[in-house]
């Protein structure tokens, strides 16, 4: 007998793409679970299988930056920090974090159906009891509208959100005079897409693009010590830390000043019930 389970968690991450860079990403995790009934004529507790499935995304791909170690130009190694992810294609990159920032997968690409199937056989191998298989599928969000990607670090982050390179794929809402302002939400929108947002307090390197063509970023927190250095135009520097709360008051703030009008914002965070901020300016 199977059992379908939709929405049981999200996958947030960034991954290195060979044709576009650096990319954050956010994938709704629906499940199909296999098994035989018990005497209680129930498949199993799904009470316990739901955060079974969770814990183990949570403690593995989920806030990691997810590396195809095959694609061209992409190289690992070791390093004081725990290890170097260093690229070439399509644009010089390198980031430097303990082991756990990273998922190392052996292919050329990364995509979402394989990612999926790479973690299916995963949990299927030792799965809970009365469960035989697990199948999961990971899906983006779909989103009326605009949406974007970025990548960021949040090194005041307890949790997870402290790995440099970790990203979402999020919607963007714009109000002016009370109403939604779509051409703004898809000019931003594209301003913002594949970006890496930093606070500037973090920026060792490149601030001042005048006088060099790479942004090196480098902060202390909790798990350890990170570092990552991309060429400035693929990063947007923010005079705070790059919670959504500030990301949604940063853009207030931009498309006030260069629109001339007051301007109400709200950000997402990952999919629709990831965090969401609202600013005016």
């Amino acid at each position: 007998m199977t059992l379908f389970v939709n929405r049981l968690t999200h996958l947030d991450a960034s991954l290195w793409c060979p044709e576009r860079g650096l990319i954050g990403a956010s994938w709704r995790v629906d499940a199909e679970l296999d098994g035989e009934l018990g005497e209680d004529g129930m498949l199993f507790d799904f009470g316990e299988v739901k955060p079974w499935i969770k814990s183990r995304i949570d403690q593995g791909p989920d806030h990691t930056l997810l590396v195809p170690t095959e694609a061209s130009g992409v190289s690992v190694h070791e390093c004081a920090e725990g290890l170097c992810v260093r690229a070439e294609s399509p644009y010089p990159f390198e980031v430097r974090g303990p082991r756990q920032a990273f998922a190392l997968l052996p292919w050329p690409a990364i995509t979402a159906e394989r990612l999926a199937e790479h973690l299916s056989a995963s949990l299927s191998r030792q799965p809970p009891a009365r469960v035989e298989a697990i199948r999961l599928t990971l899906t983006d969000e779909a989103i009326d509208g605009a949406a974007y990607t970025y990548s960021h670090g949040l090194k005041r982050h307890a949790g997870n959100c402290q790995r440099i390179a970790h990203g979402h794929r999020s919607r963007l809402h714009v109000w002016q005079d009370g109403e939604r302002c779509p051409a703004l939400e898809t000019e931003w929108a594209e301003r913002l897409a594949d970006r890496y947002l930093v606070d500037e307090a973090d920026v060792v390197e490149g601030l001042d693009a005048a006088f060099t063509g790479r942004l090196t970023t480098r902060y202390t927190a909790e798990q350890g010590r990170f570092a990552l250095t991309l060429p400035r135009e693929r990063c947007i520097p923010m005079p705070t830390p790059t919670t959504v709360e500030h990301i949604a008051a940063w853009l207030a703030g931009e498309i006030a000043r260069e629109t001339g009008r007051a301007t109400r914002v709200q950000a997402f965070e990952g999919i629709d019930k990831g965090a969401l901020a609202e600013a005016e300016a």
